[in-house]
């Protein structure tokens, strides 16, 4: 395989997981038709939960309803390790950090993961096929009275859900 163009590769993906994290950090769905494959399947191990799917559009609606008004979040991935095994197929292993607030729940989650993917070239362009993760560590808490939020995108951007009576 040509170095170049395995270099090139590593940076395309790259930059497919960051449109990834945009994507659901700021509700812009329509961005993962362009992320996942039609045959995308996650499994993502957390402390609290474990959350198994697959398909593009379900997959999709999950997230959409998962990144809604009543909630902030930031996703970070660091420390890539990708592995370029043909012209049309990767690996990638990623080192995340995530906050997440629940305004509807009073909950923020914190933690870390490993991140586990498989990446498919089709029509030229690099796709999360498969995606999973298992958490280093995870905290919930109650979310801190005193925290006074100035801007949170999701509250515009976000489906609407009803705010908890």
């Amino acid at each position: 395989m040509d170095k170049l163009q395995k270099l090139i590769d590593i940076e395309e993906i790259k930059n497919l997981k960051h449109r990834y994290f945009r994507a659901i950090d700021m509700a812009d769905f329509d961005l993962l038709d362009n992320v996942f494959s039609p045959d995308i399947s996650i499994d993502y191990r957390g402390g609290t939960y474990r959350w198994e799917s697959e398909g593009k559009e379900t997959i999709k609606e999950s997230l959409t309803h998962a990144f809604h008004n009543q909630t902030a979040a930031m996703h970070t991935a660091h420390h890539p390790e990708i592995e370029v095994l043909s012209e049309t197929e990767a690996t990638g292993k990623w080192y995340l950090q995530d906050i997440f607030y629940n305004f509807d729940l009073g909950s923020v989650t914190q933690g870390t993961a490993l991140y586990e993917d498989t990446y498919i070239k089709i029509n030229g362009q690099w796709l999360i096929q498969h995606s999973e993760y298992d958490r280093i560590w995870e905290q919930v808490s109650p979310i801190n009275s005193d925290n006074k939020f100035t801007k949170i995108l999701l509250q515009e951007k976000g489906i609407q859900k009803e705010e908890k009576t």
